[in-house]
């Protein structure tokens, strides 16, 4: 019970000071500009995506656009894409070295600095998005997770979330966990970690470089995203295969990290602003992958002539068998990766047991082949 009541009284303490936070935005901005001149801020806001990209890139900009017009310009953040001011992957030394105050990007990408950063967003055959979040909101991630970036020198925030990925291009039929051997693909995170134990090599690329690689022949296969961003990279060009389901992405979560001295310097309705709008973000993001996948699956089959497979439950089972066992080594070889790990299997167990009552049960009854009401076309 003292658990819970924590929880709620965490809950009133967070919407009390995003509350207070708008409300002095407001405020803010309807002095006259000299009476708040004094206080004005502006930060950069480096990516690791290219700019405008759509979900991912957008993403970071619809956060920067609440930031700015929630804090009345006190405090204007401007987005500058993967390359503008450095490439995609010294993102995070840009701003743990206070070249500039935030990044966006994705925890997997810093796991060679901090190794436990690759546990935080979920897992081959891990959680969904909805449970992710919970766990960052109500299971201790976001503590954990704080814990970690603490180590980059950085403060955390779930920034947007894919949802469920598409297992990735291939440009050739995956019949059995043998194909992987020696397949050279583009895959991050622990997903490649697993990939590597069936044999494949893997290569870790930014999201601009992905269709050159894989046109010119410098990688048989990649995953990036789902039908949404993939079709805006143009990868079907390049490879005839699409398979699903994403088995090493289920949900992967974004970062906005700030740089630690920046943050601990903000007043605390801007700090509480900053919190609201990344759990918008965090919201909005989800959203529109959901409502744009299934248009662009169908232009990617219809328009590209894409062959869509699912990948055989014998692969499936072998990626599944060899995951438990290589994210249990990695997780093993640092205290912070083991906490981080630990907590989230402890959550996805959890969610698991629940999910068999309430979204897996549903789902299995809504496709039942009943008649169901079809759409008015008056």
């Amino acid at each position: 019970m003292k658990r819970i009541r924590g929880r709620n009284m965490k809950r009133r303490s967070f919407l009390q000071r995003a509350t207070g936070a708008v409300a002095a935005a407001t405020a803010a901005a309807s002095f006259p500009k000299p009476a708040i001149s004094q206080g004005l801020m502006e930060w950069t806001m480096v990516t690791t995506w290219p700019m405008n990209f759509p979900g991912l890139g957008t993403g970071a900009n619809l956060l920067a656009d609440f930031i700015t017009r929630g804090s009345g310009g006190r405090l204007t953040v401007k987005v500058r894409g993967a390359g503008e001011i450095v490439p995609a992957f010294e993102a995070m030394d840009a701003v743990s070295g206070g070249t500039v105050e935030m990044g966006h990007g994705a925890p997997y990408y810093w796991k060679g600095k901090v190794p436990a950063t690759q546990f935080i967003p979920s897992g081959p055959f891990g959680m969904t998005a909805q449970e992710l979040n919970a766990w960052i909101q109500y299971g201790g991630g976001q503590e954990l997770a704080d814990k970690v970036y603490g180590e980059l020198g950085c403060k955390f925030f779930a920034s947007g979330n894919s949802g469920v990925q598409m297992g990735g291009w291939f440009n050739k039929e995956m019949n059995s966990l043998d194909d992987y051997q020696g397949l050279k693909m583009r895959i991050p995170g622990l997903g490649g970690e697993v990939v590597k134990a069936a044999g494949g090599n893997v290569v870790n690329l930014p999201g601009a470089e992905i269709q050159p690689a894989l046109q010119s022949g410098a990688i048989d296969a990649t995953e990036w995203v789902g039908p949404y961003n993939d079709l805006a990279f143009g990868l079907y060009k390049s490879a005839k295969f699409y398979y699903y389901p994403g088995w090493q992405e289920p949900a992967t979560c974004l970062d906005n990290f700030i740089n630690i001295k920046k943050w601990e310097a903000l007043p605390g309705d801007l700090k509480a602003l900053i919190e609201a709008a990344n759990a918008a973000v965090n919201h909005l993001v989800l959203g529109e992958f959901i409502a744009r996948n299934n248009t662009a699956l169908l232009v990617l089959l219809t328009q590209h002539n894409v062959q869509l497979r699912r990948f055989s439950n014998e692969i499936l089972y072998g990626l599944g068998e060899l995951a438990g066992q290589v994210l249990n080594d990695l997780a093993s070889r640092d205290r912070l990766s083991r906490e981080v790990f630990d907590s989230a299997l402890n959550f996805r167990k959890d969610a698991i047991a629940w999910s068999k009552t309430s979204e897996q049960a549903y789902l299995a009854a809504r496709g039942l082949p009943f008649k169901y009401a079809e759409p008015s076309t008056g």
